[in-house]
């Protein structure tokens, strides 16, 4: 007899196995749907923080790091934009963004060479021709951007801002030696834009650092002209 019942209750069904099996089949969306959340989580997190670390270097970018990047060239933004300091630097940043990543190609050592040699024919041929000479001078110039893989000279904006990011202390003298060698000047102005031009031209036949602590000075003479770089000779009416 109890042996019976006992095969019996054993033989019962207790339904446990069943809702054992109910419960976890509706756990599994819930698991599903916590691990999808999870991932949301994390990729809103990441794209968070991405977003806050970018725009951390923007700040950096701007301000005082791009007083610090571009020296004279940053006063010169905000006095061309009327004192607007934010425009100012909406323009230079704009400018690290399009040209921050290029990459300078080197010269070989005749390329070097023959652009020496072309300055020195250039500057002593201002002594006959100053409005000639500044005009080759800033086409030499142009060229030798253009050699070290910055944009064509033709559009000459957007190959200065260029070497804005990457030799904003010497690019001055090459906007005064374009406007120049494009406008009625003066002999003697003629002549100061090419003696400061030289400063960007040395940066990059040399490879010169563009640090302005790095600058060699240009010191004037007794009269008070900049000497003539890489030649003796003087253009009419100038000290010797």
């Amino acid at each position: 007899m109890d042996t019976t019942r006992q095969a019996s209750t054993l033989n019962e069904p207790t339904g446990i196995d069943g809702n054992d099996a109910d419960l976890s089949a509706n756990q599994e969306p819930k698991k599903a749907a916590m691990f999808t959340v999870v991932i949301i989580a994390m990729i809103v997190i990441g794209m968070a923080t991405l977003l806050y670390l970018g725009r951390g270097r923007a700040r950096g970018s701007g301000g005082r790091g791009l007083k610090r990047r571009f020296g004279p060239e940053y006063d010169r933004a905000v006095a061309r934009h009327d004192g607007d300091i934010r425009a100012a630097e909406r323009e230079l940043s704009e400018r690290v963004k399009r040209h921050g990543s290029l990459r300078e190609q080197p010269l070989s050592p005749e390329a070097r060479e023959h652009y020496v040699t072309e300055w020195a024919a250039v500057q002593e041929q201002f002594v006959e021709s100053p409005q000639r000479a500044i005009t080759e001078a800033d086409a030499l110039l142009a060229r030798l951007a253009k050699d070290r893989g910055f944009p064509d000279g033709e559009q000459f904006d957007e190959q200065l801002a260029a070497l804005s990011v990457r030799h904003a202390y010497f690019v001055q003298g090459y906007r005064s030696m374009h406007t120049a060698a494009h406008d009625q000047s003066g002999t003697e102005e003629m002549r100061e834009a090419m003696v400061e031009a030289r400063s960007l031209f040395e940066a990059l036949v040399f490879d010169q650092p563009a640090a302005p602590d790095r600058r060699r000075p240009q010191t004037p003479d007794s009269q008070g002209h900049a000497p003539w770089p890489l030649t003796r000779r003087h253009a009419k009416g100038s000290s010797t």
